[in-house]
């Protein structure tokens, strides 16, 4: 959620919540998968309030410079260099420190690209449900994204696998 207080505070609801509809728990599935749909929620939530209560900002603002695209890639749409090795994925994700790297590059981001990855690679939210909370195209969506990748993908590059 990029601010630890805002964190802090779903957390809380999302406690609050459960604890006012324990009665309803069914069982069904683990105590800490229920925790983490009604937390997905309470997040989704605190995302709308923010996009209705304050313009974000403009998706174009983001500088050439701060993602060279042009840079990555040749005339014939190859990458210039080839990949880093970042070694096992899986086990990176168990890593502290890459989530903390990761948080960092997603600090770098616009608000709204940050954002919009989130949503969609960490909290695994559809398309059509991004689209229609945030008023936007899949088209828009996936230009944004792109962008928000290919930012991520050139701090990594510096902060983690260098």
């Amino acid at each position: 959620m990029r601010d630890p207080h805002k964190a802090e505070e779903a957390v809380q609801e999302t406690l609050l919540a459960a604890l006012q509809a324990r009665e309803r728990f069914a069982g069904q599935a683990s105590t800490r998968t229920w925790l983490i749909g009604i937390l997905k929620h309470k997040v989704m939530d605190q995302f709308r309030r923010e996009a209705r209560e304050a313009p974000l900002d403009d998706p174009d603002a983001l500088a050439d410079d701060d993602i060279d695209t042009h840079a990555c890639f040749a005339e014939d749409g190859h990458w210039h260099e080839r990949l880093s090795d970042w070694g096992n994925p899986e086990k990176t994700l168990q890593t502290n420190q890459f989530w903390a790297v990761l948080q960092r590059c997603l600090d770098f981001l616009p608000a709204r690209l940050a954002r919009l990855f989130v949503l969609r690679e960490v909290m695994e939210e559809e398309t059509e449900t991004i689209c229609q909370e945030l008023s936007i195209t899949p088209t828009n969506l996936w230009t944004m994204l792109y962008r928000a990748r290919m930012g991520l993908r050139q701090c990594l590059e510096r902060s983690w696998v260098a």
